[in-house]
């Protein structure tokens, strides 16, 4: 990260007018955002952007989508994964699609009108969101057919190929997404801000005693803003013994841009790119 906490990646040989063969990925969480290029006829990283520790995400988001001339380009497909506090997961047996404003009332930010859905098939659930208002309007001038995803989408994108009890747990510098399977079923999921050390591990306790978790039979897999000796893999390793990091290969793209960079950095905003 620079001075300024962002950093910018571009592959030299990438050109703006092959932007047609190309998939933007935008990743929006309480304190961050993130985006990256992937050329599809190629299947390689083209370009990744990243902005941590962000006072205000949405002035900070629309400003980025007015100034940077590579968010400006003609992509093939964009998706967005966005934070949002209003968010439920039906089960698809109980879902039911004429009835979506029922749901809507369990909301408790004052957000967006618009009422988006997003099947989970690995899951089998669906969930039901609203975004924003000022966030959704700056993607939707900005960014023309943009399909949108709740914040969980990613993180249960890593998550889906699980075996027995996982704790996947994906960090932004400060806050972190934690889904909890056992064997491939969805047990837990939560988002959750934190302003140091300590309170990152009050929450991992919380988790650990709500769900009671069998630590030493459970498999930790993390991803983004994360490394291994820093005060959050200090307090994971005081629980956990078989302690994993997500790499960026299950997209099988090149990412080669990406080889100075710790491997797990992005492998969430990159698995967006699997969300249908």
């Amino acid at each position: 990260m620079n001075s300024k906490n962002s950093i910018l990646l571009v592959d030299p040989e990438f050109d703006p007018n092959t932007a047609t063969n190309c998939n933007l990925l935008i990743k929006i969480t309480a304190d961050s955002f993130s985006y990256a290029i992937i050329d599809k006829s190629s299947n390689q990283l083209k370009a990744v952007y990243d902005q941590q520790e962000c006072q205000n995400v949405s002035k900070q988001l629309s400003e980025k989508l007015r100034t940077d001339s590579y968010l400006s380009l003609p992509f093939k497909e964009i998706k967005a994964s966005v934070h949002t506090e209003n968010s439920i997961a039906i089960p698809n047996d109980l879902f039911n699609e004429q009835s979506l404003n029922d749901y809507a009332k369990f909301f408790t930010e004052e957000q967006s009108n618009n009422l988006y859905t997003q099947p989970s098939a690995n899951f089998g659930f669906t969930s039901i969101f609203t975004l924003n208002k000022f966030i959704e309007e700056s993607l939707n001038i900005s960014l023309s057919n943009c399909r949108l995803f709740d914040h969980a989408a990613p993180v249960l994108e890593l998550s889906k190929n699980n075996d027995n009890l996982s704790l996947t747990l994906d960090f932004t510098v400060g806050s972190f997404n934690a889904i909890y399977t056992d064997g491939g079923k969805l047990i837990f999921q939560n988002y959750f801000q934190i302003e140091n050390t300590e309170e990152f591990n009050y929450y991992l306790l919380f988790i650990i005693n709500q769900l009671n978790i069998d630590a030493l039979n459970t498999n930790i897999h993390l991803s983004g803003i994360i490394n291994e000796g820093d005060g959050q893999y200090k307090c994971i390793e005081k629980y956990f013994k078989a302690i994993n990091f997500t790499s960026t290969t299950g997209n099988e793209a090149d990412n080669k841009i990406l080889d100075d960079m710790p491997a797990h950095y992005y492998s969430s905003l990159l698995a967006l790119d699997q969300c249908g």
